[in-house]
């Protein structure tokens, strides 16, 4: 006679059937889960290990250092001459970033990009301790005293500068009022970092753009002429490019516009007349009667008539190109 059925084997066919399904569900949903885990700690890893190359690139480039032997320039004393120091420090745009007074501001400040903080030039900050040579590596080869590259210093724009205009430049900037300031040193984020590694417009340092070995660039007498005018362009490439067609600014806050067209295309200002031109520049208004965002520096307008004319004058000879 048969006993009682062992509760392991008391499942009918119709109650296995009904959980077979729910145990396979179960083991696919397991498997899911450790191969979505797999995946984000997958992910994990290869954004850490981009995370630290960045760095590690960025770190590099910022902290290598430049033995570059300037040459000497004729820093005058006369009154004449810190006149024209202070003509080229207000057209070239030195307050744009060290503030209006030159004793330090901070640039960009980015959560992306970075801190970026131009330090105090006058006396109370590091002009009460460059030497005329410190002058020179900084503004011409975008060079710290200590040989590290200064970091969104445009010196690329600025390496053009005649010696007589260098010259005049530093000895305005020495005779400035003290501004007791202290600046912090800039601080990149992971954006102002990547431009850094790929060499992206600003954040292309001048220190390494720049050949320091080359002859001196042979700076044209000043004057009303295309030759002047493209000498005084320099000053455009920063935020216009190299091919003066615009587009957006590199390390710009988000909020900033696209620069301009220059160039004399119909994306440009190929219908502009001077008197266009002039008013621009001078009024920050455009043909059609809209205003030019203030993020272009008013102060380019201070140029004079002879230096407007010329750099009038260069734009008409650049390529036409579409805007970027």
């Amino acid at each position: 006679m048969q006993g009682p059925t062992p509760p392991c084997v008391s499942l009918s066919r119709q109650e296995f059937s009904l959980r077979a399904p729910s145990t396979a569900r179960t083991l696919a949903m397991s498997s899911f889960l450790r191969w979505t885990v797999r995946l984000f700690a997958g992910l994990l890893l290869l954004f850490l290990l981009a995370a630290v190359s960045l760095y590690a690139a960025s770190a590099y480039r910022l902290h290598q250092t430049y033995d570059v032997s300037v040459q000497n320039v004729p820093i005058p004393t006369d009154s004449a001459a810190i006149a024209r120091g202070r003509h080229i420090a207000v057209t070239r745009g030195c307050g744009d970033c060290h503030g209006p007074r030159l004793g330090g501001s901070t640039a960009v400040s980015d959560p992306m990009i970075g801190s970026l903080h131009a330090p105090n030039l006058t006396p109370g900050g590091v002009g009460g301790t460059y030497s005329d040579a410190d002058w020179i590596r900084a503004i011409r080869h975008g060079i710290a005293p200590n040989g590290s590259p200064l970091v969104f210093m445009p010196s690329f724009e600025y390496y053009y500068l005649s010696d007589e205009d260098l010259g005049a430049l530093i000895a305005y900037l020495k005779q400035l009022p003290p501004i007791e300031k202290n600046m912090v040193a800039p601080k990149l984020g992971p954006m102002g970092r990547a431009m850094v590694v790929a060499g992206r417009g600003n954040f292309r340092l001048s220190a390494a753009r720049i050949d320091h070995d080359a002859p001196r660039p042979t700076a044209p007498p000043r004057g009303p002429t295309a030759a002047y005018g493209e000498y005084l362009a320099y000053s455009c490439v920063g935020c216009h490019g190299s091919e003066l067609t615009g587009g957006p600014i590199s390390g710009a806050p988000p909020s900033w516009p696209p620069a301009a067209n220059i160039t004399p295309h119909a994306d440009g200002i190929g219908a502009w007349t001077k008197a266009d031109f002039f008013r621009a520049m001078r009024k920050q208004q455009r043909p059609d009667g809209s205003r030019i965002d203030p993020v272009m520096p008013a102060d380019m307008g201070k140029l004079t008539d002879q230096e407007l004319t010329a750099l009038w004058k260069y734009l008409q000879t650049v390529t036409p190109r579409r805007s970027e």
